[in-house]
């Protein structure tokens, strides 16, 4: 019987017209999402766009943020924030762990 690898999240590995069909966004949102920053899909060495499971979620983030009234620069700093917050998070977690 054959194993399967578990996956890496941040592996990509949906073009952009099965990224747009799952999180049901147009291609030129996404793309516009990329050109500002909002998130950064991974490359193939042809350059075509490859998106991951951690890209699908940020999507998903991203059309909320949306849904509640922000506009791309507010989603930005949002996310930005988020990140931050995460890096922070994880920085605490690691000092807790060395006491």
């Amino acid at each position: 019987m054959a194993t399967q690898r578990k996956r890496d999240p941040s592996e990509g590995v949906y073009a952009i017209s099965v990224a747009a069909e799952l999180s049901g966004m147009g291609l030129s949102s996404l793309r516009l999402y990329e050109r500002k920053g909002l998130l950064t899909p991974s490359r193939t060495e042809g350059g075509t766009r490859r998106y991951s499971e951690d890209d699908m979620t940020r999507l998903v983030r991203i059309a909320d943020l949306i849904d509640a009234g922000l506009n791309i620069e507010g989603i930005r700093l949002v996310l930005d924030l988020e990140d931050e917050n995460a890096q922070l998070r994880a920085q605490v977690s690691r000092l807790r762990v060395r006491r």
